[in-house]
């Protein structure tokens, strides 16, 4: 039998990040992104939360050190997002104020 696994939604991003990926960085110091591997793609999602009253999508291929920037945002401001269209304009992503855009090893998305 294969196991179910139920996709967490948290409020908002800050609980998203202690609930979710500071226990996860805790538990092993070492890694690097949210599913473990070191590279490759993936569309699978680690964990949802709202901001800006919508459903986000964090997909399990985002770096956790870009997770912390974004809290470390949330200190300065109650808005460290800045929400873009993705490249086919087909939805929406958040990407950091302040951060690169290329390469940015941030994979957040709008659910639909």
């Amino acid at each position: 039998m294969t196991e179910v696994r139920t996709i967490p939604e948290f409020k908002d991003f800050k609980t998203f990040y202690k609930k979710a990926v500071e226990p996860l960085k805790k538990a092993n110091i070492a890694q690097i992104r949210l599913d473990g591997k070191l590279k490759g793609n993936t569309r699978n999602v680690f964990a949802y939360f709202w901001y800006m009253d919508k459903k986000w999508k964090v997909n399990a291929d985002t770096y956790i050190d870009r997770l912390k920037i974004a809290f470390d945002e949330f200190a300065k401001s109650d808005e460290p997002f800045i929400i873009k269209p993705t490249r086919d304009y087909k939805g929406e992503s958040l990407s950091i104020k302040g951060q690169p855009i290329r390469n940015s090893k941030f994979y957040v998305y709008l659910a639909t």
